[in-house]
This record gives structure tokens, sequence and C-alpha cells, in this order.
């Protein structure tokens, strides 16, 4: 599971043996793109800062705290940054988000969303910027989030094996290009990326003039009641997406196919999961959306369904039948 914090500036380039969902995975990058705090407007910048949050660390180390040694050299009272102050503006990636203490992921969420960090140690009280795009990634089965933790992130999108040969190969083929010559590798894919910049860019300058008509606000907040969502960050999400999907694609009318196409991602990890439920959230979200815009969708499930309860009734009625001929 691969969970995206909304509040962010710029998008990572990731290399992995891992496919995203495609679709998912596109929306997630414009979306962190476009609903930027920071100043950047380049998602492909050069300096961008990546920090890692590894499992051992303490709330101090995050946060900030005394610098010890001008404390005992020099007799003062000095701050010292911690993780949140150095991944300013840049990336900051949990592994194993799961994993790590609920208090901290909570200190870290609390830091994105407003973009600041307040520190108060030992007679020192500081705030300073923390804006930055926050990446969790962790495997649900090692053990699942407190729910309003969950809640706390924008979007999320399942990681899948790549089984499909030709990609497959593909990948091993840039991997192997980038480990024997990584400059070079980095120079034949720069005209893509450059594409990509400015496409992102005129989508950042048409994102203003974009509005959700009010039948779909109602249509995605009636999504939200169904499903027992608890809060709004649910339907705010699902606003935000929408607009950052149609402006990438360089349109100004927002339709429910679009819709369609970005609310999973957003809702997925919203629900209340049940252990003995074998249907996944996103499926759950996206054939709701059917029933409610699709009138066909509706007329076939309740076919497929009398189909099923006919040949039910069919199996019982023959093994009835068996049973009596074997009593005779």
């Amino acid at each position: 599971l691969l969970l995206l914090h909304i509040n962010c500036s710029q998008v990572p380039t990731v290399s992995t043996w891992y496919k995203l969902e495609a679709n998912a995975c596109l929306l997630v990058c414009v979306c962190c793109v476009l609903f930027s705090s920071c100043c950047c407007c380049c998602c492909c910048c050069n300096n961008t800062t990546q920090v890692e949050l590894l499992l051992g660390a303490t709330e101090d180390r995050i946060c900030g705290t005394i610098d010890i040694e001008k404390a005992l050299t020099e007799g003062v009272k000095a701050f010292e940054p911690g993780l949140l102050a150095r991944a300013n503006r840049g990336i900051l990636y949990v592994d194993e988000v799961n994993l790590l203490d609920d208090g901290l992921v909570d200190v870290v969420l609390d830091s994105s969303a407003s973009g600041v960090n307040t520190v108060e140690r030992e007679g020192i009280s500081i705030a300073h910027p923390a804006k930055f795009i926050m990446i969790g990634s962790g495997n649900p089965a090692e053990g699942e989030l407190r729910p309003q933790l969950l809640d706390r992130f924008g979007m999320s999108v399942n990681v899948r094996t790549l089984m499909d040969v030709g990609q497959r190969t593909q990948l091993v083929l840039d991997r192997l290009a980038f480990e024997q010559d990584q400059e070079g590798f980095i120079a034949s894919v720069q005209p893509e990326q450059e594409a990509l910049t400015a496409k992102l860019v005129a989508a950042r300058e048409l994102l203003p003039k974009i509005k959700v008509p009010r039948d779909l606000q109602l249509l995605i907040s009636d999504m939200c009641s169904r499903l027992n969502v608890d809060g709004l960050r649910g339907d705010l999400v699902v606003n935000r997406a929408v607009k950052a999907l149609v402006a990438y694609e360089s349109r100004t009318q927002v339709t429910r196919e679009d819709v369609g196409r970005v609310i999973s991602s957003c809702l997925n990890h919203r629900l209340r999961k049940d252990p003995l439920d074998p249907i996944d959230s996103g499926i759950k979200v996206a054939m709701l959306f059917k029933r409610l815009t699709d009138p066909e969708f509706v007329k076939r499930e309740e076919e497929a369904k009398k189909k099923q309860e006919a040949a039910a009734a069919e199996a019982a009625k023959a093994a009835k039948k068996a049973g009596a001929c074997r009593d005779c």
C-alpha cells in the first residue's frame, strides 16, 4: 500500500520492481504538484531534498531538539533542526509507515497539514516551515494504521508486481542501463521529463479556472455519506483530485467520468474494513459509483442476481430429487 499526503509540492521519480496502478499513480502525482503550498513550480527540480524517516527515529530527531554540543561548549541554548526541517520544500519518505509509532505519525501529519513545525523544548520555543511531500509505504498484512491516521492521508494506491512480459523486460533493461551509466540514462529520458514539467506548469496555471459543477459536488458528498466516511476530508480530497486531473489533461469542464476515475483512490483507505470481507474497498467504491450513475448497470446487476438465485434454486431442487431417489 502506498499512501500519499496531499499537502505537497513536488513529485519524486521512483524506480521500483513494482507497478503502481496506472491511473491512480498518475492521479496522485498530479495532485501532489497542483495542490502545492510551496514556492517551487517545477516537479523535476534537481535540488529537491529527499529525507527518509526510519522506524527507530525518536520525536526529538524528527521535530528537533536542543543542540547539546553548543550547550556544553558555549553555554548557550541553541536549536538543532530535525528531519522535518531538512525535508522542507522536499520529500519525506516513510517506509513501513504502518509499523511506525502512532504518535510520531500524528506529529508528522500535523506538520505536513499545517506547513509549520512548532517545537517546545527546555526553554526554547521555535516554529519553522515544514512543507513537504509525505509518502508512506507499507504492507497491510504486517499491521494496519489506525483509521484516524489513515484518514489523514489524501490518497492511496495499491502496488502490484509486473506480470506483463514486455513491461517487465523493459523495466529490467532500464534498471541495468541506469546501473551501467547513470548520467547517460538520465540524459536519455531528459526530454520526456522536460515535456512533463511543462505540462504540469501549464496545468497549475489552468487550475484556478476549473470549477466542479454543483450536481457533481452533491454526487461526491452522497458517495461519502453512503460509504459512511467520517469527517469531510474525503469530500475535499475528491473535489481537489478531480480538478487536478482535468487541469492535467488541459480541460476546464469536470465530467461525471472524471469523478469516477479519481474517487476510488481518494476513498478506499477511509472505509471501515471487515477482515472477513473478500471484496476490496476500492471495488466497493467503484461499484457504488456505478449504481448511482449508471441505471443500466443496476439492471444488469439485478438480472445477474436473479440468474444466480434461479441457478441456486435449480441446484437445490436437483439435490433434493437425487436424495429422494436414493431413499427409493
